[in-house]
């Protein structure tokens, strides 16, 4: 077992150092109304209270609104740099005990021009939409999103620092219709979706509204201008007054569900019959209880965790590391944003199989609280090292927790607390630490983590897979510096993972490195009628090395991204540097880019390309790779859109080509309704390798080709209550065996929210 320690405490005693030194330091942090160019915007604005209710029908006819607040969205913030709108939009806000209520007027010239379509939820970013952002704890931290498109299609997200959640599903109204002046969106949002202060009297919030208004170039409208020279746009926000007497209700949801499942295979492929595999029919409940307006119990037994949506498919062939899929299931993205961090270290995919889950999330003052609990079936174990991965599931229990906790520092700084436990037969991995998020001031930022581990294996698991007999300990550690602004910024990080270190709730595929990296980037801003809108060009150094000082990687780096008219998008990356595998060293240069164009309203299109040096990981020798994946979207009318990519790779060593990979998904789907959609997925796969070039016991077959389909039926009226049948089968074929089916599945889930 190897205890590497001198790097990892010189990381740690220059994060604390660097922390303590800004937390006593007040005046240092940034905190919001330091800009008096931006006071006069940040007087809070009242929201009004009102008795009635609506009849969310796109229609604002309605005596509350005559009374609500009415704001203008009077800066265009991006491609334009707060300059005048080309279309005029207003925002109309009111309350309720119950509900916030909000209200689009969106003007426009010509509204045969105006983009909508009928989809499914969060797919309609690619019309026109309105939406509403709200920081209701008012701590420039985390905000919530409400979109709507002029058809009142919905669309919602999480937004944090460390990303945007689009995945996170709420329970709320909208409408929309086109008028001759433009659209009309109308929201009600129920206090029960939302999370906020816990007071008596008026509450603050922060707030934007922002149009999304695509045609030459999409265009989006604020309600207060930007400055790019501030690396916190909730500091910016403006600020709301009101809601004294806001009330979440009961806040009480009952989501039960019953799922039935039954997939056959061929008892001997390719000739024999379809047997049963599984069959079985699952009842399964969920609560989410709001203990407070800012606190939320859940709590779920035998869950239904499908996966409706099939899994991108992405080609693991030649893959030096394991791949990461996201998370889809409802359980765990609620509050999903709590658990995050720059070292991934929570990924509830790594849960296979809950039999019950516990959790509770939720902020009090400046204090957020994250803990879950769930009972696996199946126990899903990544075994990573420093140029490879490997992984395995065992048919055993286990039981896996984490507890996040943080609180707000400054104006918007940041100190957190990360305990992981996952505890079955034989095995246990408990990983703990602190990390921070350190606004130094408007354009600068520091991010850091250190984190500890214990891990015992399974006495026959930790044999078959190279682990240690004996139980485990390691250490991480990650610091990153960003300098941010209009147009310059540069970086330098620092990352480092002992050899022992085991994060088994998280995805880490890599340990026993160390890594730096640092760089800069100018951008250069333009108007939105110009041929460009935004260029931007950088570049940066990288060197990683195992802890017994042998290099990994080493490359010059460059990067250059162009954004203009049609939602034109350039997105070029490339390196110069050597790698090494299996105890050589190899020559790592490529470059890399992706283009994306949108010609009308109705088609999208773009390749990916990748042409460069590749490691042959089966065989320890050089290689080179061309990747092209080119794809289109297509929206036929209203109701129909189609999607199809398709992705070639081949690598060649010696001037030979050892494999030739051919990948195709085309997807179709047919919206109804805003309720009702009925989708179609075809995902053929074709493989080609030359056996000479692999060594003779290697096993590889010369051809194979794979066929998956999917067909889906979904009846929803909100995200938990729905229905959906769908079918799915995979065929297999290889140089001898013609394209065969290998199995099929019938899959049927109702589920019903019943919220008190």
């Amino acid at each position: 077992m190897r205890t590497h320690t001198t790097g990892l405490a010189e990381t740690a005693v220059a994060a604390i150092f660097v922390t303590v030194t800004l937390l006593l330091a007040p005046p240092l942090l940034a905190a919001p109304g330091n800009d008096t160019a931006m006071d006069s915007l940040r007087i809070p604005y009242r929201v009004p209270e009102v008795d009635s209710d609506i009849a969310v029908d796109g229609v604002l006819d309605e005596d509350l609104w005559q009374n609500a607040l009415v704001l203008e969205l009077d800066y265009e913030v991006r491609p334009g740099e707060n300059i005048p709108p080309p279309v005029r939009t207003e925002v109309l806000l009111a309350y309720s005990r119950e509900y916030l209520y909000v209200g689009f007027r969106a003007f426009d010239p010509d509204p045969s021009a105006i983009r909508a379509r009928i989809t499914d939820r969060d797919r309609m970013y690619d019309d026109d939409w309105v939406a509403v952002i709200l920081d209701t704890f008012n701590d420039e931290r985390r905000c919530i999103e409400f979109f709507s498109n002029p058809l009142g299609v919905q669309g919602d997200a999480i937004e944090t620092p460390e990303g945007s959640g689009q995945d996170w599903d709420a329970i709320w109204d909208s409408a929309g219709r086109i008028t001759d002046q433009g659209y009309v969106t109308e929201m009600a949002i129920p206090f029960s979706s939302l999370r906020f202060q816990r007071t008596e009297g008026d509450q603050v919030w922060g707030f934007d509204a922002v149009r999304s208004y695509p045609r030459i170039v999409r265009h989006h409208i604020g309600a207060f201008p930007r400055d790019r020279n501030n690396n916190c746009y909730l500091c910016q926000a403006i600020k709301l007054v009101g809601f004294a007497r806001a009330k979440p209700g009961r806040n009480f949801e009952l989501d039960p569900t019953l799922s039935a499942l039954l997939t056959q295979e061929r008892d001997r492929f390719p000739e024999g019959d379809f047997v049963d595999r599984e069959s079985r029919l699952d009842p399964g409940l969920t609560v989410r209880w709001g203990l407070t307006p800012n606190m939320t119990l859940n709590a779920t037994v035998n869950p239904d965790f499908s996966q409706v949506e099939a899994d991108a498919v992405q080609l693991d062939i030649n893959t030096q590391f394991a791949i990461f899929y996201p998370e889809k299931r409802p359980f765990f993205l609620e509050c999903a944003d709590f658990f995050q961090t720059r070292l991934q270290t929570v990924d509830t995919r790594t849960l296979a199989d809950p039999r019950w889950g516990l959790k509770v999330t939720g902020k009090e003052g400046v204090n957020t609280l994250g803990l879950f609990m769930v009972q696996d079936d199946i126990t899903n174990m990544l075994f990573p090292g420093s140029q490879y991965s490997s992984r395995t599931s065992l048919d055993m229990h286990s039981t896996g927790s984490v507890l996040r906790f943080s609180r707000d520092l400054g104006g918007s700084s940041r100190l957190g607390v990360l305990l992981t436990d996952r505890e079955g037969k034989d095995y246990y991995n408990r990983m703990g630490g602190v990390d921070g998020d350190v606004r130094i001031t408007t354009k600068d930022r520091i991010w850091f983590q250190m984190l500890g581990s214990r891990t015992l294996y399974p006495q026959q698991t930790a044999s078959d897979f190279g682990q240690d007999l004996e139980a485990m300990k390691g250490a991480a550690a990650d610091i990153f510096y960003l300098r941010d602004t209009r147009s310059l910024d540069w970086y330098v990080g620092y990352r480092e993972v002992q050899d022992d270190f085991r994060a088994d709730l998280g995805y880490m595929p890599q340990v026993d490195f160390r890594y730096m990296d640092a760089g800069w980037g100018h951008t250069w801003n333009n108007e939105p009628d110009q041929w460009y809108n935004m260029l931007n060009f950088g570049s940066g150094y990288e060197l990683e090395e195992d802890h017994g000082g042998n290099l990994l990687q080493r490359a010059f780096t460059y990067w250059f991204n162009y954004a203009g008219p049609l939602d034109a998008h350039l997105d070029l990356d490339g390196r110069f540097g050597r790698r090494t595998y299996g105890g050589r060293e190899f020559d790592d240069t490529h470059v890399h880019f992706d283009t994306a164009l949108n010609p009308s309203g109705s088609i999208f299109l773009g390749p990916c390309t990748f042409v460069g040096d590749q490691i042959d990981y089966d065989n320890v020798r050089p290689g080179s790779r061309v990747r092209f994946k080119p794809w289109l979207e297509y929206k036929l009318g209203r109701n129909i859109a189609l999607e199809l990519a398709h992705t070639f790779e081949r690598l060649n060593v010696n001037e030979w080509r050892l494999f030739t990979a051919r990948v195709t998904e085309l997807k179709t789907v047919c919206q109804f309704d805003k309720r009702t959609f009925l989708r179609v997925i075809l995902q053929y796969s074709d493989y080609a390798y030359n056996p000479e070039l692999y060594a003779p016991d290697s096993g590889v077959n010369p051809e194979e080709e794979f066929l998956f389909s999917q067909i889906l039926f979904s009846y929803k009226i909100n995200p938990q209550t729905v229905l959906f049948v769908g079918y799915s089968d995979n065929h297999e074929g290889y140089r001898d065996i013609k394209l065969t089916q290998a199995d099929r599945a019938f899959f049927v889930k109702i589920g019903y929210a019943w919220v008190l």
